[in-house]
């Protein structure tokens, strides 16, 4: 396991919002994480600059405190758009599917550079969020797991006039998560399909609870060049079994879990990679993503976060599920 060294910047109870800090530029606004904070700042009353590739997919954040800028992390002029005058950078963008580590790190490590040095270029600098993956900690297992470890990296290296942090979440799922609700909606249906071993554990925190813990880190007058993890405060996470219970007793159903055949499982990933390459697209499931899938300990703690804000998770796992049951399954 690879740790990151941290300071913790400890408080009794959190201070009350900067009121300085009131525009914010955010990247991946129309992806599942940015769209959800994006609505969440406007709410609260922030002025946000959104960079997003397709303005058309970001009609949801039309609002009078929202500048959308259409661009890419390698455009610099929409860089510059984005920053103008903006407090604080949350850095959500990150491409997730792909064919080979190359094209994980156009967008993960590169882009970031890139941002960076746009961030570095302002007259005043911005304090830098990078939303990070839990994948980070284990950069050996995937394409977009080494990626993301080598983002963060960047930060270390950066002149002392930049303040950042940096948030690993563990799975995140909510309305509009495309990874985790699959595997509800198949547990749903009575059937729980396990890539690997059942006991294998993870943490996991619903997104409003991930929003908050940004705003938390929003209010600190400084960020202090520390990585946090966070989860919905269950401090041992859960297996597959755990998981599959929490949904059998809020939709009443009963769900079988069922372990993919590793040969079979296998196969196809290599299968939809060498199939991606032929007919162009992007793919999710391949051999280096299920290194990631079959890993036994995707375990965190909200220590460092709650020692530096005072931030709590309010959404439990059963909780997370019935508002999914309400809205969404």
């Amino acid at each position: 396991m690879i740790r990151q060294k941290t300071r913790l910047y400890r408080r009794a109870t959190p201070d009350p919002l900067v009121t300085e800090r009131t525009h914010l530029a955010v990247t991946g606004a129309t992806g599942f994480i940015g769209q959800a904070l994006c609505s969440h700042l406007i709410k609260q009353g922030f002025t946000v600059s959104a960079l997003v590739r397709d303005i058309a997919r970001a009609s949801k954040l039309l609002d009078a405190r929202v500048t959308l800028i259409s661009g890419s992390l390698d455009d610099p002029n929409s860089l510059h758009a984005l920053l103008q005058g903006c407090d604080a950078v949350i850095h959500c963008a990150g491409a997730v599917r792909g064919q080979s580590q190359e094209d994980f790190n156009r967008t993960n490590v590169q882009g970031t550079a890139k941002l960076l040095e746009a961030v570095n270029n302002q007259v005043k600098t911005p304090g830098f969020l990078m939303i990070s993956s839990l994948a980070a900690r284990e950069p050996k297992l995937s394409w977009y797991a080494q990626s993301k470890y080598q983002a963060e990296q960047q930060l270390l290296t950066q002149p002392d006039t930049l303040d950042w942090a940096i948030l690993r979440p563990p799975p995140v799922y909510g309305p509009g998560d495309k990874e985790m609700l699959p595997v509800f909606k198949a547990m749903v249906r009575g059937i729980g399909p396990v890539p690997g071993d059942t006991s294998a554990r993870t943490s996991l925190v619903h997104v409003d609870d991930v929003i908050s813990a940004i705003t938390a880190l929003l209010r600190l007058a400084q960020l202090e060049r520390a990585t946090y993890t966070l989860h919905d405060g269950k401090t041992n996470g859960y297996n597959w079994t755990e998981m599959a219970d929490e949904v059998a007793a809020v939709w009443q159903c009963k769900v079988r879990l069922v372990c993919i055949p590793a040969p079979l499982l296998n196969a196809f990933a290599a299968t939809n990679l060498k199939l991606s390459k032929i007919l162009g697209y992007a793919p999710m499931l391949t051999p280096a993503k299920l290194r990631e899938l079959r890993h036994p300990d995707w375990v965190v703690s909200n220590a460092e976060i709650t020692a530096a804000t005072g931030w709590q998770p309010h959404i439990s796992f059963k909780t997370g599920l019935e508002k999914l049951r309400d809205s969404v399954l």
